[in-house]
């Protein structure tokens, strides 16, 4: 009997196959695994899923440290906001960041990633809403800083990264997003999750972060 993770992921491969969008890059689906034991995530590993999201740099590291050696197809999303006092580690482990927002942070993950001779992809988290709750750059100072990051520092970055205000409707965030994801040539949007994922994708999301529809509820874990 087939796994039944493996059969909500399927039917949301169909679903984004049936929106019959015809966008550059086919929309990727990272499956937000934190608090979520190994156990319950080896069997989409072995089904062949390979983007997995965490928000916690030490949870990530004890699930996904000896797994990631034995299989180099695994790609680690950090999808939390990331603390300054965690880069080196992050740096490690993680293979893309979508949670890029300060120069405090550009430059740690520059340095760390000079120390170890390891480039990753980054997304610049955008906070469209101006929330103070919220992690981002807001979007008077979103043109500044994705140049410092791509022409001063020359990080990899690939994309925006936004969560709307959770009680607004987002497709007017979705729309602005996407434009001035356009403006910068940037390849990869990093938007959508379970609720939303298929606006998302119409307004041309490469990464969608798929967490409770593919694994169900989580409980809190503390790590």
């Amino acid at each position: 009997m087939r796994d039944q993770a493996i059969n909500k992921l399927i039917s949301i491969q169909e679903n984004i196959k049936n929106l019959n969008i015809k966008n550059d890059i086919p929309a990727q689906i990272i499956c937000v695994s934190k608090t979520f034991p190994l156990s319950k995530l080896l069997p989409l590993v072995n089904f062949g899923h390979f983007h997995f999201g965490e928000n916690k740099v030490k949870e990530a590291e004890e699930k996904w440290s000896d797994l990631k050696k034995r299989n180099k197809n695994l790609k680690l999303h950090m999808v939390g906001r990331l603390q300054t006092n965690k880069v080196k580690k992050a740096v490690q482990i993680f293979d893309f960041i979508h949670s890029v927002d300060s120069k405090k942070l550009a430059d740690n993950l520059k340095k760390r990633e000079e120390e170890i001779n390891r480039k990753l992809s980054y997304f610049i988290q955008i906070n469209l809403g101006n929330e103070s709750q919220k992690g981002g750059v807001n979007r008077e100072e979103a043109e500044s800083f994705i140049i410092y990051c791509k022409n001063e520092l020359k990080i990899n970055v690939i994309g925006l990264m936004a969560i709307p205000p959770y009680d607004e409707k987002p497709e007017k965030y979705f729309s602005e997003i996407s434009v001035l994801n356009s403006s910068f040539n940037l390849k990869h949007l990093s938007l959508g999750m379970s609720n939303d994922y298929s606006l998302a994708i119409k307004y041309k999301s490469t990464f969608v972060r798929i967490g409770s529809a593919i694994l169900g509820q989580r409980k809190s874990i503390n790590y």
